[in-house]
């Protein structure tokens, strides 16, 4: 007579070992434990199979975790994709320069691209995807309006202000956007001239500005390092320049244009 056979009793995972997971990190791993040690009872996956889909998967989570992280603190908010971009809108633009920008290459140099132009030509949209990319690359990336960069940098604590330094300083990519659009005291200037500074030969910066640079006189007035500021920043650089009409004019424009027609045939449209 064949006696039954005991089912395997499967060891349940104890909360310390959840607890010791989790502070090593390994999230995926603790929420998933009890799975995991019931399949390596019952003989489902050998114990490296098992291993290597423990590896893979908390380094798919931790990538995850760690994009997310610096999408949050890129702070590039919402923005069109490239993909929507007219091309043919602009009267000039270096399409094959800006594409080239795309692949990050210039990173890997610590040089700069600087984007001129009046408002509403994109500017802004191509540089938030040139930081987006570098994110999804594994890059750091910052990206913040030179109004935002100064009021973060004007710190009554000299220490303060040197922690900020360091904070700019450290990212791949830092994006500064709207260069130009207000005029600043010659103290605004020197901090910028700084961050522009300790990311020399170093770090990549991505500029968009609606000024020429004979022009920054009016946006720094009475400020003395605008010279040493531009040396810096164009020494190792690209300086496109876009040229047009805005495309939010455009729009408007055309959604007057739309609103007209929509008025005209409710008008000729015949009562209920």
């Amino acid at each position: 007579m064949i006696s039954p056979t005991t089912p395997k009793k499967i060891p349940t995972p104890s909360s310390d070992l959840v607890a010791q997971l989790k502070q090593l990190g390994l999230v995926l791993t603790a929420d998933s434990l009890a799975d995991l040690v019931a399949r390596a009872a019952t003989g489902r996956g050998s114990p490296r199979q098992l291993l290597e889909e423990i590896a893979r998967s908390e380094t798919e989570a931790a990538a995850r975790r760690s994009l997310e992280r610096r999408l949050a603190l890129a702070k590039l908010d919402r923005f069109k994709p490239l993909a929507e971009f007219e091309w043919n809108w602009p009267k000039k633009i270096d399409r094959p320069l800006i594409e080239r920008a795309l692949t990050l290459d210039f990173l890997t140099r610590g040089r700069n691209l600087i984007l001129c132009g009046t408002a509403g030509l994109g500017k802004t949209m191509i540089a938030k995807n040139i930081a987006h990319a570098a994110l999804l690359a594994g890059h750091t990336a910052l990206f913040r309006t030179v109004s935002d960069l100064l009021a973060d940098l004007d710190r009554d604590s000299p220490a303060a202000r040197r922690r900020k330094f360091r904070f700019y300083a450290r990212p791949t990519l830092l994006v500064l956007d709207e260069v130009g659009y207000l005029a600043y005291d010659a103290h605004a200037a020197d901090l910028l001239f700084e961050i522009v500074n300790h990311r020399y030969e170093r770090n990549s910066v991505v500029l968009t500005t609606n000024k020429g640079f004979k022009e920054w006189n009016t946006v720094f007035p009475n400020a003395t390092c605008i010279a040493a500021l531009l040396d810096r920043l164009t020494h190792h650089a690209e300086v496109t320049l876009i040229e047009g009409d805005s495309y939010r004019m455009r729009e408007s424009q055309m959604e007057a244009e739309a609103a007209k027609k929509n008025s005209k045939r409710s008008s000729h449209a015949p009562p209920p």
